[in-house]
């Protein structure tokens, strides 16, 4: 017997770099976003429910344009994640900045009971991607055995501006070994890739995290137990962020999860920055004419 299978998609980022509240940018040929892609990729998957992590601030705009076409197709939810519900009861702090994806997978907690899936709102992961997450979830057996979708580092980069990745370290029967957050990824005159912050280089065929992870619901109290030591050596920083791979990563070290890394021929693209609209739409495009999204005609 199959699991029951959720998406939870983080969308409460307002997207500071692309300008706008890039979530629900309309794109392509339907001028949909690109979360509609992902919502439709996943149902078609296997995918039984769609939870969100929004903000308040924006909830009507999104659930008018977003959320009601997730209605249409499967179960769907909605959580908040806001400055003030912290993991483990942790007092808030006067800050802008979201706590993180950490924080926002912690957020959907009271809404998902089965293995799920996280990505992020505002990149397009393609179908594969889902096919295999899901298959993963479904069939699994362990709450300690989780997944991570990886993709070609050299496909993932933008022309127009570093970009942030989770850099995969693999054993032999490829489980995770470690996930390094390059935060300032970017190609150089020469063609080479690095990581300005650290200035380590990289390779063109190393595995990244596009935030793609499958879960089940034990990651909810490890991330409360992982904050309760984050918040507060962090909350007089307001620009640090609880993430997601660092979670993941320390979990590794203590060898309380084993991670899969699944990797995907996906084409995967985002819109990081306003630069990168053209490709997008060039891409979504493409794909109208291949007649892989009959429901957006």
């Amino acid at each position: 017997m199959q699991n029951k299978t959720t998406l939870l998609i983080m969308a409460a980022g307002m997207g500071s770099r692309f300008g706008s509240l890039k979530q629900i940018t309309p794109l392509g040929p339907h001028r949909k976003a690109l979360l509609h892609y992902t919502i439709y990729d996943a149902v078609q998957a296997g995918f039984d429910k769609i939870v969100f992590v929004i903000r308040e601030s924006f909830a009507k705009e999104f659930k008018e344009f977003v959320g009601t076409y997730a209605e249409s197709l499967a179960e769907t939810a909605y959580c908040y994640q806001e400055m003030d519900r912290l993991p483990g009861g942790m007092p808030p702090v006067d800050r802008e900045k979201p706590w993180g994806t950490a924080h926002a997978i912690w957020c959907a907690k009271e809404a998902i009971k089965e293995p799920f899936a996280a990505v992020n709102a505002d990149d397009f992961y393609g179908r594969d991607a889902f096919i295999k997450a899901h298959d993963f979830l479904a069939g699994s057996t362990s709450g300690k055995e989780y997944c991570l979708i990886g993709y070609r580092l050299a496909s993932t980069l933008s022309e127009n501006g570093t970009v942030s990745r989770g850099v995969c370290e693999v054993d032999a029967n490829n489980y995770l070994t470690a996930v390094t957050e390059c935060t300032k990824i970017g190609i150089l005159p020469d063609g080479s890739i690095v990581d300005e912050e650290s200035g380590k280089k990289l390779q063109a065929d190393d595995v990244v995290s596009m935030n793609f992870w499958g879960f089940t619901p034990t990651v909810f109290a490890e991330i409360e137990r992982l904050f309760a030591a984050f918040y507060p050596a962090n909350k007089d920083n307001l620009k640090s962020e609880f993430y997601i791979p660092k979670v993941v990563d320390q979990l590794i070290r203590e060898k309380a999860v084993q991670v899969k890394v699944i990797p995907t021929d996906a084409k995967w693209f985002g819109v990081t920055y306003r630069e990168d609209t053209p490709g997008v739409n060039a891409a979504l495009e493409a794909y109208d004419k291949a007649g892989l999204y009959p429901g957006f005609q």
